[in-house]
């Protein structure tokens, strides 16, 4: 999606947000667990590339940058 800031609806914005909060929410429930299974670990290092992913996305949206990302 490329779209400059002042054309972005607030809508998606909020999309984003709560796309982050899930991913944190998730990360969270991990790491609240005494020990983590190889899997979990590496849920947890995607869990924090994906919630990294959206913030960065958020960032360049509200700043206004053109830039295309994708998963």
């Amino acid at each position: 999606m490329e779209l400059e800031a002042k054309n972005l609806p607030d809508s998606e914005i909020q999309q984003l947000e709560a796309q982050h909060r899930h991913y944190s929410e998730q990360l969270e429930a991990l790491i609240q667990k005494p020990y983590l299974t190889a899997e979990e670990q590496l849920e947890e290092v995607r869990l924090k590339k994906l919630k990294l992913h959206v913030k960065d996305m958020m960032a360049a949206r509200r700043n206004g940058h053109q830039q295309s990302y994708a998963v």
